[in-house]
């Protein structure tokens, strides 16, 4: 499977075009299930498609497997991971590539906790650990160049309030190979790095499930200290939150059954 994944990824990144293949996307009569407020959905409305927003990308592979919608766009990585032989959707592949983008942590606005993660980013990229974390889950060929960063403390500090409750609350959504549960744990990319950090930190992890809509108001209202979940970073995202560096790139892709 993590082969799979890796291979997808670059052949996607070297073709670099459009792919083409089964269904008929763009087409004004097919409606195209997207997780709501996702970048998923952005790309949708700017191309005027007709959607249907749902709670997921995994609702929208649901969707489509059941002939709700006709078609989703959701993230090459999960693609990756849950459509195609020997996954989830075996009947499910992916045509075209709408967008690239790139992922980062979100924090509250004027934050100082997305310096510290960019410091945690920097130190793991360069001793390796970063990308060994990435070949578990077979997302390395994404993984972006972190630069070296030193952790810049602010006067009215997000890191000391964290370390003061002694956890870290991350919000998620269920999304392979970046969080998802496994034998009633959340695994994945993301959720491996966000320990890393509580452990530096010297924190306790907690994961919570979030309405994708609503992450700012989550973290303004403190009721988590961090969206990670390969989130991206949209103009919209960066507006409302404190951003980390992109440690990862992806793309909206669209998927439908296979003829």
């Amino acid at each position: 499977m993590k082969k799979k994944i890796a291979v997808l990824l670059c052949l996607t990144m070297l073709l670099g075009t459009a792919l083409t293949g089964c269904g008929k996307s763009g087409s004004d009569e097919m409606v195209y299930a997207v997780e709501a407020g996702s970048a998923g959905e952005e790309v949708a409305n700017e191309k005027g498609y007709k959607s249907n927003a749902v709670a997921s990308q995994a609702d929208a592979l649901m969707e489509v497997a059941s002939g709700t919608s006709d078609a989703a766009i959701i993230d090459l990585l999960m693609a990756g991971a849950m459509i195609g032989e020997g996954t989830s959707y075996p009947n499910l592949v992916y045509t075209d590539k709408l967008t690239t983008e790139e992922y980062g942590v979100g924090c509250r606005k004027g934050s100082d906790l997305a310096s510290y993660i960019n410091a945690v980013f920097a130190e793991t990229y360069t001793d390796g650990s970063l990308m060994e974390t990435a070949k578990k889950y077979g997302v390395q060929e994404t993984i972006v160049k972190q630069e070296a960063c030193e952790y810049t403390a602010s006067e009215d500090s997000d890191v000391a309030y964290i370390q003061d409750k002694g956890t870290l609350i991350v919000g998620v959504t269920e999304f392979k190979p970046m969080d998802y549960k496994e034998d009633g744990e959340w695994v994945g990319f993301d959720a491996d790095m966000a320990r890393i950090v509580a452990e530096k930190l010297g924190v306790k992890v907690e994961f919570v499930i979030i309405d994708w809509d609503n992450k700012i108001m989550e973290l303004d209202s403190k009721n988590i200290d961090v969206v990670w979940n390969g989130m991206t970073l949209t103009d919209e995202v960066k507006e409302g939150m404190e951003c980390t560096n992109a440690y990862c790139s992806n793309a909206q892709v669209v998927v439908v059954p296979a003829e």
